[in-house]
C-alpha cells in the first residue's frame, strides 16, 4: 500500500491557516511539533489506527506527567517533560489523521478538550506532589502539593471560562463567537490585555510551559541541593493561576463574547 510522503501528506493535514490560529494552536506545534508529527502521520494513515484512539494515547500521556515528577532529582522533571512532548505530538497527530481520513467526529473534539484539561492538571499537581517532596527523609510539607492543586484548579477554570462561552452562546440560540468579540470594550482593559499578552505570564499554567520551567527549576535546585526554587515556582505558578482566573473571567465578562 502507497505511503504517502511528506509533500503529500502537508497540504491535507496542514491547510491553510491550521498553524495561524490564534487560540488553537500552541507555539512549539508551529515552532516544531508539526513538523515531526508529518513523519509520524505517513506511518499512520493507511492503519487501522482512529483518531479517537491517538486521543485516548495522547490524554494518556498526560496524565502520566504526573507520576513522572514524582521521581526525585531531574530524570523526574526530564520524563515531565517527555510526558508532555508526547502529549503534544499526538495532539498534532490526531488532528491530522482525521483530515487524511476524513474521519471527524464531536465525540473528538470533547476528547481533545478533555485531554487538554488533564494534562494542565496533571503536570501542576504533579509539580505540587513533587515539591512536597514525598520521597524525602524529612516531614512531607502538604503546602506545597495544596498550592500544586490549587495552581491546577485556576489553570482548568482559565480553560472552562472560555469553553463556556460557547455553552452560554450555544444554549441562548446564538452564533458561534467571532474572533473580534474577544475584544475588550473597555480601553483600559484592552490595554492591560495587551500587557499580559506580550509578557506571557499566564502561559507558565500550561503543561508544556510548565513542564519546561520545572525542569529548569529542578537543574537549579539540584546544584542546590535542596527544594527551594522549585518550591517558589510552585507558590508563583499557584498565584499566576489565580490571578489569571480572575483576570480572565473579567476579560470575557468585559467583552462581546456574551452579547
Amino acid at each position: 500500500m502507497h505511503k504517502p510522503s511528506v509533500a503529500e501528506l502537508r497540504p491535507v493535514v496542514h491547510p491553510a491557516g491550521v498553524k495561524d490560529r490564534r487560540s488553537g494552536e500552541h507555539w512549539a506545534g508551529r515552532l516544531y511539533m508539526r513538523e515531526i508529527s508529518l513523519r509520524i502521520d505517513r506511518h499512520l494513515v493507511n492503519t487501522r489506527v482512529t483518531p479517537n484512539q491517538l486521543t485516548y494515547l495522547m490524554t494518556l500521556f498526560g496524565v502520566l506527567a504526573a507520576p513522572a515528577l514524582l521521581v526525585p532529582g531531574i530524570w523526574g522533571a526530564v520524563l515531565g517533560v517527555v510526558a508532555v512532548q508526547l502529549y503534544l505530538l499526538l495532539d498534532c497527530v490526531d488532528g491530522e489523521i482525521a483530515r487524511w481520513k476524513k474521519q471527524y467526529s464531536l465525540s473528538g473534539v470533547y476528547l481533545d478538550r478533555v485531554g487538554a484539561y488533564l494534562c494542565d492538571a496533571a503536570v501542576l499537581v504533579g509539580f505540587g506532589l513533587r515539591a512536597a517532596d514525598l520521597w524525602g527523609s524529612g516531614r512531607i510539607d502538604w503546602l506545597w502539593a495544596f498550592l500544586g492543586t490549587l495552581a491546577a484548579l485556576g489553570a482548568v477554570l482559565i480553560k472552562a471560562e472560555t469553553d463556556l462561552v460557547g455553552v452560554a452562546r450555544h444554549q441562548a440560540g446564538m452564533a458561534p463567537v467571532q474572533e473580534a468579540a474577544s475584544a475588550p470594550r473597555s480601553s483600559g482593559l484592552a490595554l492591560a490585555r495587551r500587557a499580559a499578552s506580550a509578557l506571557k505570564f499566564h502561559r507558565l499554567v500550561l503543561g508544556i510551559e510548565a513542564s519546561l520551567l520545572i525542569l529548569v527549576l529542578a537543574v537549579v535546585d539540584t546544584v542546590r541541593g535542596d527544594l527551594f526554587f522549585s518550591r517558589l515556582g510552585v507558590a508563583v505558578l499557584a498565584g499566576i493561576a489565580l490571578l489569571q482566573t480572575l483576570l480572565h473571567l473579567v476579560s470575557v465578562l468585559a467583552s462581546s463574547r456574551l452579547k
